[in-house]
């Protein structure tokens, strides 16, 4: 069994949004050289999230939306217990946990093995710095 690993680095500009990051991940897997196995793709930051979707504006738009009425944002202490430390994305954490910290995508003859409309995508929710994706590819 083979391994490599590579590092994606996202900088989103604004505080929530969605990036396409399948391209990226898939030249992993290539550049790996591994024909068969599993891609690990995860968020190394705990304000930010992979996700599997369909990559369509109206549903990142409703992503947004239904993050924001779940857990908004709100900079003051009032709100969220932990912004009374010091911090203010304390609801960029709940929107992580929502959307999830990593996906795993099957590889067969080297390629990312998904199903229809299926894509990988870097969920920002505390952006306006850089931040790491780690890709680990496992296999023959």
């Amino acid at each position: 069994m083979k391994s490599y690993a590579d590092y994606l680095t996202m900088n989103v500009p604004a505080r929530m949004g969605f990036v396409n990051i399948t391209p990226q991940v898939a030249a992993a897997v290539k550049k790996s050289g591994i024909q068969e196995g599993m891609a690990l793709v995860n968020a190394m930051h705990i304000t930010a999230s992979v996700f599997i979707n369909d990559d369509e504006s109206g549903l990142h738009e409703d992503y947004k939306k239904w993050l924001e009425d779940l857990a908004p944002f709100d900079a003051s202490p009032r709100r969220y217990a932990h912004n009374r430390t010091g911090e203010d994305n304390a609801d960029a954490h709940m929107k992580r946990q929502i959307m999830g910290r990593e996906v795993v995508v099957a590889i067969t003859n080297g390629k990312l093995d998904f199903g229809p409309w299926e894509q990988i995508f870097y969920g920002e929710f505390d952006g306006r710095r850089p931040k790491r994706v780690l890709v680990k590819v496992i296999g023959e």
